[in-house]
């Protein structure tokens, strides 16, 4: 297993998109010191060097510390049970104030922040400026698709340029986390669904998914190493405003995507609201919501990942991920 650097790099745009105008204190019960806590609440899973045993922390704003949280009898070593645990902020905090925080290494690889969740499920044609790149009018109703999560990676892990496609293309995606149950949810208290939210890169491999097996864009987007996920999971109660987030792909140090969240067409609490109605959402589930305009296959000309390209994937108070193409063994 190779292990890579994952410190202030992954983390960085936390501190430089001013991590602290993030915040929010809108519909959290805590104490008077919850922003000192709250602040702390980006949830991470991970490994040690020469130590296969999953582990969960949670990583200072600039990624540059790390605190173990699992282990014993309170806090699950998985994500998704910790999810499903419902432990209050207040209580994370004062097992936090015990613990030992440590510094990122090379010793430590960063794992998807859930690693396997029981539905991955993605909007097509969700943001204006992306259906504009293709000629199409906004969807009426959003368009649902699912990626399995055997095509989860971490947020260095690299990214296969499977031998099948030759049109290997880049999304990035806000990603939300769900918290609890949720089944036939209303509009109004959909959010009450959310536990926090993620970085996304929806790989695409733009031949099987558009003109191979039959037009079903499964195989085309479940490839394995297709969804480079995290770098953490920030709590909802960090984000200011979901809406106001700035989302960038860069390729080889070239800027290809580069918009605000706020363009959205289906919002989430609308999206939570409309799959819920037929379909129960679990915690740890995880709904990927679109991606703007820049995507490889609608440039002129049409341009497409290759082996030995950098990708790197940042949303605005929520990180950033670097990734490598490779090629298939």
């Amino acid at each position: 297993m190779s292990f890579r650097r994952i410190g202030s790099n992954v983390f960085s745009t936390c501190a430089t998109l001013s991590f602290g105008d993030c915040f929010s204190l809108h519909s959290i019960r805590f104490s008077s010191t919850l922003k000192n806590r709250a602040q702390r609440m980006r949830f991470v899973q991970f490994l040690r060097k020469n130590d296969n045993r999953r582990r969960l922390g949670v990583v200072s704003e600039d990624g540059s510390k790390l605190t173990e949280i699992s282990g014993g009898a309170c806090i699950s070593n998985d994500m998704v049970k910790f999810i499903s645990q419902d432990i209050s902020l207040d209580e994370i905090q004062r097992k936090l104030d015990g613990l030992k925080s440590e510094d990122m290494t090379d010793s430590h690889l960063l794992l998807p922040p859930v690693v396997n969740p029981q539905k991955i499920i993605c909007i097509g044609l969700n943001y204006k400026d992306h259906c504009e790149e293709q000629n199409k009018p906004a969807p009426s109703e959003p368009m649902f698709f699912s990626k399995f999560n055997t095509a989860l990676i971490g947020p260095t892990g690299d990214v296969i340029a499977h031998k099948i496609t030759t049109k290997m293309d880049w999304e990035v995606e806000l990603a939300v986390v769900i918290g609890k149950e949720a089944k036939k949810v209303a509009k109004e208290h959909a959010m009450e669904y959310v536990f926090g939210y993620t970085i996304a890169q929806d790989i695409s491999a733009r031949d099987w998914q558009k003109s191979r097996n039959g037009g079903q864009f499964l195989i085309g987007k479940s490839m394995d190493t297709f969804l480079p996920l995290g770098p953490a999971i920030v709590h909802k109660s960090l984000i200011k405003d979901v809406y106001d987030l700035n989302m960038r792909t860069v390729i080889n140090g070239v800027e290809k995507q580069n918009n605000f969240t706020g363009d959205m067409i289906f919002k989430i609490d609308d999206v939570i609201h409309r799959l819920t109605q037929c379909i129960t959402l679990l915690p740890g589930d995880i709904i990927l919501t679109g991606t703007p305009k820049g995507v490889g296959m609608y440039r002129n000309p049409p341009e497409y990942l290759k082996v030995g390209d950098v990708i790197e994937t940042e949303i605005q108070c929520l990180g950033k991920m670097v990734n490598k193409v490779v090629a298939d063994t």
